[in-house]
């Protein structure tokens, strides 16, 4: 079996990196992993708001936390 030259390797490439179709795959992979890093980041929200509630962390004593800082500037 005969294999491809570089320069017709090379050729493909370029053809398919103009391609429409390969643009619009590439497209929907992107959104697809950004969508899933979104899921896993808002796993590890809940993850860790569950361990800051299980330590008796609350938004209100969040809330003071954070005017406490925007007193002291």
């Amino acid at each position: 079996m005969k294999g491809l030259t570089d320069e017709q390797v090379e050729l493909e490439i370029k053809k398919l990196q103009d391609s429409p179709l390969v643009k619009l795959a590439r497209k929907e992979e992107r959104i697809r992993y950004v969508r899933r890093n979104y899921l896993y980041m808002l796993r590890q929200y809940e993850k860790k708001g569950r361990d800051l509630a299980k330590s008796g962390i609350t938004m209100e004593i969040l809330e003071k936390l954070a005017k406490g800082c925007e007193d002291e500037d």
